[in-house]
């Protein structure tokens, strides 16, 4: 008679785990998504009596120049000015246009890894505002290789699920181990297919070389994959020899392969990836040779 019950809370209890690792993989990929140095930087201002606001662009493909568009009362003037990274450059200057209510311009176009400082001027009448606001503060907006959406989309989603489905093994080791090795499994394979296997593919496109963490380089992209990847294949070895004999082992296990995963993921994307050394460049070294890494 005490079958069904326990039948009930284990389901329950199944539900609810699903439910932790569902809203833990959403919040983390909401950090992501909010964090990182290709992120739009926001802005605010004000001018002629009105509270304007926007996001300023920090990425950009290399075979298009880079739209930058901010709001701004009628009457406003706007000027562009951007400089290489990285370098001593004197700051070029574009002059803005109105367009349907905001000021545009446009940032030329890099190689792969190149950067851009820049920041912009408002004048209207008396009134001045500098976006970024800070006197010596700029704007770095880095240009990447175009990465094709079928390489791109499952990409994100092999790393979104083996996030997803990692969460919920480590919340069953915790909770509710039935099931761990077939869990184990299935994230090991989305992240060896999405990290491993179509990561490289990514950055090629983007930045011309397969790998560039260890040992070939020092990309945080790459080397975060690479200690993901590693902390749950040494798990995985822990699974697969001692879960049916010591399953707290297992256990363990995998948490802290799982703690090593967030742990990668707190740390803002394309943090310390790429960028085109413009020193090396002007030397007469091409633009693929000059891409240095962990920058």
């Amino acid at each position: 008679m005490m079958e069904p019950s326990h039948s009930n809370s284990g389901k329950r209890r199944r539900v609810i785990l699903w439910i932790l690792a569902v809203v833990l993989t959403l919040a983390t990929a909401y950090y992501q998504r909010r964090t990182g140095p290709t992120r739009p930087l926001p802005f605010s201002y004000e001018m002629a009596g009105q509270s304007l606001s926007g996001k300023l662009l920090r990425s950009e493909v290399t075979t298009e120049d880079a739209r930058i568009a901010v709001p701004a009362p009628a009457g406003a003037e706007g000027r562009l000015l951007y400089r290489r990274f990285g370098t001593d450059d004197p700051f070029s200057t574009v002059l803005m246009e109105h367009e349907e209510g905001r000021l545009v311009g446009s940032l030329p176009a890099q190689p792969p890894a190149g950067k851009l400082d820049y920041h912009i001027r408002i004048r209207r009448s008396a009134e001045e505002a500098r976006l970024p606001e800070g006197p010596d503060e700029h704007v770095t907006i880095r240009f990447k290789g175009a990465v094709p959406p079928q390489v791109l989309a499952p990409h994100i989603l092999f790393m979104f699920l083996s996030l997803l489905i990692g969460l919920r093994t480590a919340l069953g080791a915790a909770f509710d181990p039935r099931g761990l090795r077939e869990f184990f499994g299935v994230t090991f394979l989305c992240l060896t297919l999405g990290g491993m296997l179509l990561g490289p593919f990514v950055q090629k496109y983007a930045f011309g070389e397969f790998w560039t963490g260890w040992p070939n380089g020092k990309d945080l992209t790459d080397n975060k994959t690479l200690i993901m990847w590693l902390g749950w294949g040494i798990a995985g070895i822990v699974v697969l020899f001692l879960a049916r004999k010591k399953l707290i082992a297992a256990r363990v296990a995998v948490i802290l392969a799982t703690a090593v995963m967030i742990a990668m993921y707190l740390i803002p994307h394309s943090f310390r990836g790429s960028s085109l050394n413009y020193r090396a460049m002007d030397e007469g070294i091409p633009a693929q040779e000059a891409i240095e890494t962990g920058k």
